[in-house]
C-alpha cells in the first residue's frame, strides 16, 4: 500500500484531520492500473484529502476472497495509524475503479457479514464510511464482465454459490456504506447496467447513494483528461471529467 498524506501547518490547523480516499484501481483483476493509481491520488491530495492506493493481489496467484481480505487489512491499518496520520476516521471512503470498484463495493457488502468478519483479526477496523465506485464491474450476470469474474474465482468460476456471491447486487443490506458512483452510458466494456443495478439495491435497502450517467465516453476514463488517458487515445471527455468535483460536494454535503 502507497500513502499519500498531506502534512498539517501552523499556518493552516495543525489538528486538522482530513478524510481518506482507499484507492483500489481496476485491471479485470489481472493487473492494477497506473491511470487509476497515483492520478487519483494526486487529486484527492489536492481537493484536500488523504489517499491510499493498493496494489492488490492478483490471478493467477490470487483469488477471491484474497484481494478482499488484503483491502480489510489495509482500511484496518488506516484506522490504527488515523492518529499519527491525521484522518477522520469517520471519512474513510473506499474507491474503486472497473473491477477495483468491484473490490470496493465488495468490501462495502461483506464487512459486516458473519463469514467475512471470522476471517479478520478485528472486523470493526475495516468497515468503510462510504464507497466511490467509477464504472464499476458490479454483477456477474447479464451485464457482467466474465473475463473479470473468471480471473476473481479460478477454478470457482462455474460455482453458483461462489458467483452468487460475488455478484454484488445480491449482497446489499441496510449496513452498506453510502455511495457515490459513477458511469457512462457508452461503456461497452462494463455496461452501465452494473452501476444501475447496484444502485437499485441501494435504493430498496434506504442506502444513500448519488449515481451520475454521463452520456460521452468508453470504459477505464479514469479523471478523463489528458493527463490520464490511455495510449489507445479517446481518453478525454471534458464533461466526465467533473465527475470529481461532483464527489468532492456529496462529501462535503453527506459526511
Amino acid at each position: 500500500m502507497q500513502t499519500y498524506l498531506l502534512d498539517n501547518t501552523v499556518e493552516i490547523n495543525q489538528q486538522r484531520k482530513r478524510p481518506l480516499l482507499m484507492i483500489c484501481p481496476g485491471g479485470g483483476y489481472e493487473f492494477t492500473s497506473d491511470r487509476e493509481a497515483e492520478p487519483i491520488a494526486m487529486q484527492a491530495l489536492a481537493k484536500g484529502y488523504h489517499a491510499c492506493v493498493l496494489r492488490y493481489s492478483l490471478s493467477p496467484k490470487a483469488h477471491f476472497p484474497e484481494s478482499l481480505l488484503e483491502l480489510a487489512t489495509a482500511v484496518s491499518l488506516v484506522r490504527e495509524n488515523a492518529e499519527e496520520w491525521h484522518v477522520d476516521t469517520d471519512k474513510i471512503i473506499v474507491t474503486g475503479f472497473s473491477a477495483g470498484g468491484h473490490l470496493a463495493a465488495s468490501l462495502g457488502v461483506f464487512w459486516n457479514k458473519t463469514w467475512f468478519r471470522h476471517l479478520l483479526d478485528k472486523p470493526d477496523l475495516a468497515q468503510p464510511n462510504g464507497l466511490l465506485l467509477a464504472y464499476p464491474v458490479i454483477s456477474n450476470g447479464e451485464y457482467g464482465h466474465q473475463n473479470s469474474f473468471k480471473a476473481l474465482l479460478g477454478a470457482d468460476y462455474n460455482n453458483p454459490e461462489k458467483r452468487f456471491l460475488t455478484s454484488l447486487e445480491n449482497q446489499v443490506d441496510e449496513q452498506t456504506p453510502r455511495t457515490f458512483i459513477w458511469h457512462t452510458g457508452a461503456d461497452e466494456t462494463v455496461p452501465m447496467e452494473n452501476s444501475l443495478l447496484f444502485a437499485q439495491k441501494l435504493r430498496a435497502n434506504q442506502v444513500p447513494f448519488s449515481l451520475h450517467i454521463f452520456l460521452n465516453g468508453g470504459h477505464g476514463l479514469s479523471l478523463a483528461v489528458k493527463e490520464t488517458e490511455s495510449r489507445y487515445g479517446n481518453g478525454v471527455q471534458s464533461e466526465v471529467a467533473q465527475w470529481f468535483n461532483l464527489f468532492d460536494q456529496w462529501v462535503k454535503t453527506n459526511f
